[in-house]
């Protein structure tokens, strides 16, 4: 190594040393008060981060067992736990037979969510229930906490575009839509569109994991077929989204060319390009950020300027023994980004956990799902934004570091 870097790398040792003397002997509370300032900031970042992550991994179907989404791209960014409205795809049972066709992909099987009147035909009771049609594979899958296994695997009805196969009527309902029309498994519910000429088969209550909503909102799983036939969205075989179960990941350009305009959304709802598109997740992870760094800058540079000032007499020392200015600002550099980015590592676990708190509220208080996504990627953003926060908070300690001079010495 050459003598100057090491001389350089001795110096930023020794600014490191100097943090570590004051935590444990010299000013414990005055270094913890600015980790725990920059900590904040970060944490602050970090947790809207995850909102804005939310958002931006757009409104997908809710199912553990699924790798992928193929959504509209002008389907919504919103908080939403299930996507009703706005743009569809078409002719989906024809896609999903060819990625099916696809040995890479284990299963693939459109969606359709929409909003539907039912009414138990013993009390009369009319209650809106969230549907959501769908293929079942008979493999166990669960969406939105309910099992697919209930239903019989295929969709008889489609008959090959004809909508005049089998009418299975099978619906699994969710304990709160079970509770709401006053049926159990093996009732029978009738479309309350006002029609009457169609009727669903409760074939179970289920309460799996993964409910949407804490279990609050009420659901129905059906044949995507029948959920078609009954909403009009037979029309051009309409879906919202498809869910891809796949092993593989170089099967995602394939998906991405199923249709024109839409995005491909990965199982842990993080998109590089949903974020860029998102305007809202955008807006929000900027106004944080520009937040922290400003309330950072000023405290760290706050804290670091009284630390100099109250070092004189050391820096002076050093000054006397033959550390040129330009060390010197090397050695406080090195403690006040040492500063920064304790705090940022303490910033992350604070934002990991308000991540944490934020969903577990709005679970509770708005009963909705998760509304806040942790990534890998808010690591380093946040211990990134730490060691900005530190750079452009030094020259203020760096200004007075200067002004130390020997006749600090006979102080």
């Amino acid at each position: 190594m050459p003598r100057r870097l090491r001389r350089r790398a001795a110096l930023l040792a020794l600014g490191v040393r100097r943090v570590v003397g004051r935590t444990l002997v010299v000013s414990p509370r005055r270094f913890l008060s600015s980790v725990l300032a920059v900590a904040i900031a970060v944490g602050f970042v970090v947790t809207v981060s995850g909102v804005a992550l939310g958002l931006a991994a757009g409104s997908t179907v809710e199912s553990p067992s699924v790798d992928y989404w193929i959504v509209p791209e002008d389907g919504g960014d919103g908080p939403t736990a299930l996507p009703v409205g706005g743009s569809r795809l078409g002719e989906v049972h024809g896609t999903a037979a060819r990625l099916n066709a696809d040995d890479r992909i284990d299963h693939a099987t459109p969606v359709l969510v929409a909003p539907l009147a039912v009414e138990n035909p013993r009390t009369g009771e009319r209650e809106y229930v969230v549907a959501l049609g769908l293929v079942p594979a008979g493999d166990g899958t669960r969406v939105s906490g309910l099992s697919t296994d209930h239903l019989r695997p295929g969709d008889p009805h489609y008959a090959d575009g004809g909508y005049d196969g089998d009418w299975t009527g099978e619906a699994v309902l969710n304990p709160a839509a079970a509770e709401r029309l006053g049926v159990d498994a093996g009732d029978e519910l009738r479309d309350g569109s006002g029609s009457g000429d169609r009727s669903l088969a409760v074939t179970a209550v289920d309460d799996g994991p993964g409910a949407v909503g804490g279990g609050m909102v009420p659901l129905a799983l059906v044949h995507l077929s029948e959920l078609q036939a009954l909403t009009g969205a037979d029309a051009g075989d309409q879906a919202d989204q498809l869910l891809v179960r796949t092993d593989s990941r170089d099967v995602k350009p394939t998906l991405a060319a199923a249709y024109p305009r839409t995005k491909v959304v990965p199982s842990d709802g993080f998109s590089a390009t949903a974020v860029a598109e998102s305007e809202r997740a955008l807006a929000i992870g900027l106004a944080a950020s520009l937040v922290a760094l400003v309330v950072g800058v000023l405290f760290v540079a706050t804290v670091m300027g009284l630390e100099v000032t109250a070092d004189r007499e050391q820096l002076a020392v050093l000054d006397a023994v033959g550390f040129s200015p330009a060390s010197r600002g090397l050695v406080v550099l090195a403690e006040t980004l040492a500063v920064a980015a304790c705090g940022g590592v303490c910033g992350v676990l604070l934002g990991g956990a308000g991540i944490v708190a934020t969903n577990a509220v709005a679970g509770h208080v708005l009963s909705v799902p998760s509304v806040a996504r942790f990534h890998v990627a808010l690591v380093g953003y946040g211990v990134g934004l730490a060691v900005l926060v530190g750079l452009l908070a030094a020259p203020y300690p760096l200004l007075l570091a200067r002004r130390a001079s020997r006749e600090g010495v006979t102080r």
